[in-house]
């Protein structure tokens, strides 16, 4: 369920420009997660991501990890989330060459391992410009 997080921001990212959730909430069962966008997503565009994120996960790629100094880290990703006594050291998850982001989570080894992503509601917050999706995998 983790590593499928990691795979829908990235293709969140790639389909309608925004970036990656603003909140989660990830569960064994099911999952939701948050994104801050103009406007809400037509059916059409909730059927894309989940074809999206599906092609992804059949293609197969592995999950690994590397640790790099929160230097090396500066510019390549957002530092902003990491508690202020956050170790010099920090882990980069990386799924294949779609997506890479510092991460403490538990992930599989490879996409195979995922089944497949399905997307069982999804609501739009006008006020907040909030977009919630709920998943599960099957």
């Amino acid at each position: 369920m983790h590593t499928t997080e990691h795979i829908i921001n990235q293709t969140m990212i790639r389909l309608f420009g925004c970036g990656r959730s603003i909140s989660a909430h990830i569960e064994r069962k099911k999952s939701k997660l948050d994104y801050r966008l103009e406007q809400c997503p037509a059916e059409e565009d909730v059927k894309r991501l989940e074809e999206a994120v599906n092609e992804v996960i059949a293609r197969h790629l592995p999950v690994t990890m590397e640790f790099v100094t929160q230097e090396e880290a500066q510019g390549r990703f957002d530092l902003e989330r990491l508690p202020e006594d956050a170790s010099e050291t920090v882990r980069v998850v990386k799924v294949g060459d779609y997506d890479e982001c510092l991460c403490i989570g538990t992930h599989v080894a490879n996409t195979s391992e995922i089944g497949t992503f399905k997307i069982i509601s999804h609501d739009w917050d006008e006020e907040n410009k909030r977009w919630r999706i709920r998943f599960k995998l099957v």
